[in-house]
C-alpha cells in the first residue's frame, strides 16, 4: 500500500513540476527588459544588427509557445538550456552551487527542529513559568524579524565586537592545501553565522508550536496514568507526550520547507554563501533566463521531494493514516 501511496505522490509531484516550469516560464518572459540587450551591453555595444543576430543564436525572435514547448522538451531531457551571462549550461552552474545550498537548509532545518522542540517541551512543563513566558516572547519576536535583518546584526555584532565567526564566503583560501577533516571545520566554522540566521525564525514557530502541542498532550489521560504508575517526569515528557505532540510539528518542518529555501536565498546574498541564492541574485540582475528557471526548477523540485518525504514520514509516525490515500 504504501508503494502504491509513493507512485501516487510521485505523479502529482511530475504534473506540479510541470505547472511550475510552465508558470515560471511565462512569468519570466512577460517580466519588462530584454535579455539581448543586457547580453549586447556585455559585449560593448547595441546595434540592431548584433541583437538581431544574439535573439536568433538564443531562440529569443521565435513566438513564446514555440520557445516553451522546446524549453519543456529540453527539460523533460535533462537540458535546462545554456546560460546567457555565464556562458555555460545551467544544469552544470546548478550542480556547483546546490551543494551549499542544501548543506545551509539541512542544517538550518535541523537546528531550528531540534532546539524549538527542547525549549517547547521544557516550557510546556510549567505554563506560567519564566521559561514559559521566554519562550513565548522570544517565539514572537523571532518570527516578525526579517530574516536579513538579523543576517547584517550579527555580521555587525561578529565583526566590529567580537570577530569570532567569518561573515562572508564558505571557505578560507588558506584551507584549500589543508587536509580533508581540517576543510570541513573550516566549512562549519563558516557555516554558524548563516544557518543561524536561517534558523532564528523557525526555531521561533517550532518553540510556539511544540509548547502549544505538548501542553495539549500532557493533559491527556494516558499522561496521568503513566504518571499514576510511577513513570519518570523525563519518560513522560520524551517517550510518551513527545512521541504524539511531535505529528504536528513534523507536518509544519514540511510544509516550512519551502519557505526555508526562499529564506536561504536571502542569507546567502548576506553572507556571500555560494550557494543557489547568489546564483539567482546575479541572474537576475542580468536577465538571464535560462539561470533563473534552472534555479527555480530545482528549488520547486526540493519542495515537492520534502514534502512528499513528509508525507510518508506522517504516514509512518501515524498508523492511522496508513491504509489511507
Amino acid at each position: 500500500m504504501t508503494f502504491s501511496i509513493l507512485l501516487k505522490r510521485l505523479g502529482y509531484g511530475v504534473l506540479l513540476m510541470l505547472g511550475v516550469v510552465v508558470l515560471n516560464f511565462l512569468l519570466i518572459r512577460l517580466a519588462p527588459g530584454d535579455p539581448a540587450m543586457v547580453i549586447a551591453g556585455e559585449m560593448g555595444g547595441a546595434t540592431e544588427e548584433m541583437l538581431s543576430s544574439i535573439r536568433a543564436e538564443y531562440g529569443l525572435d521565435q513566438p513564446v509557445l514555440t520557445q516553451l514547448w522546446i524549453y519543456i522538451s529540453n527539460v523533460a531531457t535533462g537540458d535546462l538550456g545554456q546560460s546567457y551571462f555565464f556562458n555555460q549550461s545551467v544544469t552544470s552552474l546548478i550542480a556547483q552551487r546546490i551543494g551549499p545550498t542544501i548543506l545551509l537548509v539541512l542544517v538550518a532545518q535541523l537546528l531550528s527542529i531540534l532546539l524549538g522542540v527542547f525549549m517547547g517541551v521544557i516550557a510546556a512543563r510549567r505554563p506560567n513559568g519564566p521559561i514559559s513566558a521566554f519562550v513565548s516572547v522570544f517565539a514572537t519576536v523571532g518570527y516578525a524579524v526579517p530574516v536579513f535583518w538579523t543576517g547584517i546584526m550579527l555580521i555587525i555584532f561578529f565583526a566590529s565586537v567580537f570577530p569570532i565567526f567569518p561573515v562572508e564566503g564558505m571557505a578560507s583560501i588558506r584551507m584549500r592545501n589543508a587536509a580533508w577533516y581540517m576543510q570541513w571545520l573550516d566549512i562549519a566554522h563558516h557555516l554558524v553565522l548563516p544557518a543561524v540566521t536561517l534558523a532564528i525564525i523557525y526555531l521561533a514557530q517550532y518553540a510556539r508550536l511544540s509548547r502549544a502541542s505538548m501542553m495539549e498532550v500532557l493533559g491527556s489521560d494516558y499522561i496521568r496514568t503513566a504518571r499514576a504508575k510511577g513513570a519518570g517526569e523525563r519518560a513522560v515528557l520524551f517517550r510518551h507526550a513527545l512521541r504524539n505532540a511531535a505529528l504536528p510539528i513534523l507536518t509544519v518542518a514540511g510544509l516550512q520547507f519551502g519557505n526555508l529555501i526562499s529564506g536561504a536565498l536571502l542569507v546567502e546574498t548576506v553572507f556571500n554563501w555560494p550557494g543557489m541564492g547568489r546564483l539567482a541574485f546575479d541572474s537576475i540582475l542580468r536577465r538571464d533566463y535560462p539561470t533563473i528557471m534552472g534555479v527555480l526548477f530545482f528549488a520547486s523540485m526540493m519542495v515537492v521531494v520534502a514534502n512528499i518525504l513528509t508525507d510518508l514520514s506522517y504516514r509512518l509516525a501515524d498508523p492511522r493514516l496508513r491504509g489511507k490515500g
